[in-house]
């Protein structure tokens, strides 16, 4: 398995197919994370779509995206599922955050949290505007998830530095 990137180095970019649900239409393209530039990521790295925990931590993302978006961020879902599993799980549950198809995990791999049995560890990295890493956590389960608000926190804290 490859480390994770360092905090306070850029992180390499990478382009993944998603989609995001816009009023009623699930909108595709392809996210690079170089396209970001300039504003804070948190990359919300997920085992598996409509899955409880999953589903628990995206909703509770999605319903405090004006959390994030009020600290400049965007929020992006990461799993192994593909954009068709994606769309149906954003429709289900009504996600407002894009959700991005890892499917052969190498992102996963990049930033050092593919694992065997589960395939990707609950993880969520949070990007600078610099492109820099500046905040990690990786769970050793994946039985619980980073809140909203230590998110924000993290964000806060970034922002004022």
């Amino acid at each position: 398995m490859a480390a994770s990137p360092d905090l306070g180095r850029p992180v390499a970019d990478f382009a993944l197919p998603g989609g995001v649900l816009d009023g009623d239409t699930f909108v595709r393209r392809d996210y690079r994370l170089s396209e970001r530039g300039g504003h804070p990521l948190v990359l919300a790295f997920y085992p598996g779509d409509d899955t409880t925990v999953c589903t628990k931590q995206l909703c509770s993302y999605s319903s405090g995206l004006e959390t994030f978006t009020d600290l400049g961020a965007e929020v992006w879902g990461i799993s192994p599922q593909d954009v068709d599993s994606h769309e149906a799980f954003a429709r289900k549950y009504d996600l407002r955050i894009p959700l991005l198809a890892d499917t052969d995990r190498s992102v996963a791999q990049a930033f050092g949290i593919a694992a065997r049995g589960i395939g990707v560890r609950r993880s969520v990295f949070l990007i600078g505007s610099d492109g820099a890493l500046h905040w990690k956590h990786v769970a050793l389960l994946g039985v619980t998830f980073q809140p909203v608000e230590t998110l924000a926190r993290e964000l806060a804290a970034l922002k004022a530095a």
